[in-house]
């Protein structure tokens, strides 16, 4: 393949999820509704939680978050792959593909640990109701907050600065709706190997540790609520982290 300077690769084609036009009505009406019960979804539980006093809780506060995350997330890339299906024009620039990584990899990793600090408060909780207020204050609400997403953008950042650093070829097709890390890395004539390998290193690292720690948090749980002697306690024990583990569910 020939290779291009990297500064003078100007746009990338996103191939999308079909080329057949009678198929890419139905994407088009399925995406649409997907991305619009997404954001109505989303905006009616941050409304609910900001009305309510009695949602201001750490659980729900989290969840508030994750909603806008959520949000932002499907923003960067449907309307992007709308668009194109309705203008039939599958360009786009260099620095937009380059943006559309970096956001993705923000608010999906985001979403990774708001996911893993929420099922740490329901750990505390459970586990430790009579200091749960102590432990779970405003204070270290924001913080976690201010850390997943600076965590986050620092990842984010480290590996769309090594793309930065990579030459492409003259094939700049990308087999999906949107400008995907792994698929842009795919597309370079340079040597890849350490890309690759960050890539892997930070999904294990990244992914792997919220998901211990969402089956760390809730393995603590089960056996606290087996140990409780009433009934009615179980009951609200699993009530109280019951919105979390339909989220978990969900994602």
């Amino acid at each position: 393949m020939e290779p291009h300077n990297q500064t003078a690769v100007s746009q990338f084609l996103l191939l999308g999820l079909s080329d057949d036009p009678a198929l890419q009505s139905v994407i088009f009406t399925l995406f649409l509704s997907m991305y619009l019960v997404t954001i109505l979804g989303n905006l009616i539980i941050i409304m609910m939680v900001s009305s309510d006093p009695h949602l201001h809780t750490p659980m729900y506060f989290f969840l508030c978050n994750l909603s806008f995350n959520d949000i932002c997330l499907h923003t960067c890339t449907i309307p992007r792959m709308l668009v194109n299906l309705q203008t039939q024009d599958q360009r786009i620039t260099y620095t937009g593909c380059l943006c559309q990584v970096a956001f993705v990899i923000v608010f999906a990793f985001v979403e990774n640990f708001l996911l893993t600090v929420m099922a740490y408060d329901c750990y505390v909780a459970i586990c430790h109701p009579l200091v749960y207020t102590v432990i779970m204050n405003p204070h270290l609400c924001v913080l976690l907050f201010l850390s997943c997403l600076l965590i986050s953008i620092t990842v984010a950042l480290f590996h769309t600065l090594m793309v930065l650093c990579l030459s492409f070829c003259t094939n700049l097709e990308i087999p999906n709706f949107f400008c995907e890390l792994a698929q842009v890395i795919k597309l370079s004539c340079s040597d890849t190997i350490i890309d690759n390998t960050m890539v892997y290193v930070s999904t294990s690292i990244f992914g792997g540790v919220p998901f211990s720690g969402i089956i760390f948090s809730y393995i603590h749980i089960v056996s606290s609520v087996l140990r409780m002697p009433s009934s009615k306690g179980k009951h609200k024990a699993f009530s109280t982290c019951g919105s979390h583990l339909s989220v978990v569910s969900l994602f």
